[in-house]
């Protein structure tokens, strides 16, 4: 095989290569807009009416009532009836070593999940354009190599085309998985900030409620 044949066998394994990268960028997101979506509540009227929910059994002493609540089918995935269920199983823990041990909870099991996605996609937004450069430096040098052998007589100019058009090409591609990635990124950021402020929010009123809550004698 001489050196013009494996650049050729390089340029073709070029354009599966960002097809897999953008696969996989891809997939991560919907996980992530999947998962971020199911932690928070539907809208702020449906976070509101559970956590006054919430204030209301516990002022009411209703502990059990309000664990059986959090453990519906309905808020199996939220984010913050998932954690007051922990805290309600912990009734003997003080509100500092409470709340240490729900954010803690919270960054391990949810955050990290996040975050773990998240490197992937910024892998992929890095990879895209990478192999777009490769397929570009290929084609420039299988375009360069044809241009020698047409001074020998022995290339058709023509072909010359194919591989500038190609090196052009695959930057392009590059460009165009990495940058909405890079817009998805963003807006998963947000959300995952929002989630944040959802589950900071809901568990400051949870543990307010919980430290005024009726105590059995």
């Amino acid at each position: 095989m001489d050196i013009q044949t494996a650049i050729d066998i390089a340029n073709n394994s070029v354009y599966p290569a960002q097809a897999l990268v953008a696969l996989v960028g891809v997939y991560h997101v919907l996980v992530l807009f999947t998962r971020i979506g199911k932690k928070r509540f539907r809208n702020r009227s449906a976070a509101e009416a559970f956590f006054v929910q919430s204030e209301d059994a516990l002022a009411a002493g209703q502990v059990d009532e309000l664990a059986a609540t959090c453990d519906t089918p309905a808020y199996w995935h939220k984010a913050v009836p998932q954690l007051m269920q922990l805290a309600l199983a912990q009734p003997q823990l003080a509100a500092s070593a409470l709340r240490r041990l729900l954010a803690e909870r919270f960054e391990r099991d949810v955050l990290a999940d996040f975050d773990h996605r998240l490197s992937w996609i910024n892998t992929v937004v890095k990879t895209a354009p990478m192999l777009g450069l490769l397929g570009t430096v290929l084609g420039m040098i299988s375009a360069f190599g044809k241009i020698a052998q047409t001074q020998k007589g022995g290339s058709d100019p023509s072909l010359l085309a194919n591989d500038i058009s190609f090196a052009l090409i695959t930057t392009a591609v590059g460009l165009i998985i990495a940058i909405p990635l890079v817009v998805c990124q963003s807006a998963i950021n947000i959300r995952i900030s929002k989630l944040q402020d959802e589950v900071q929010q809901g568990l400051g009123r949870f543990l307010e409620a919980w430290d005024r809550r009726p105590k059995k004698p």
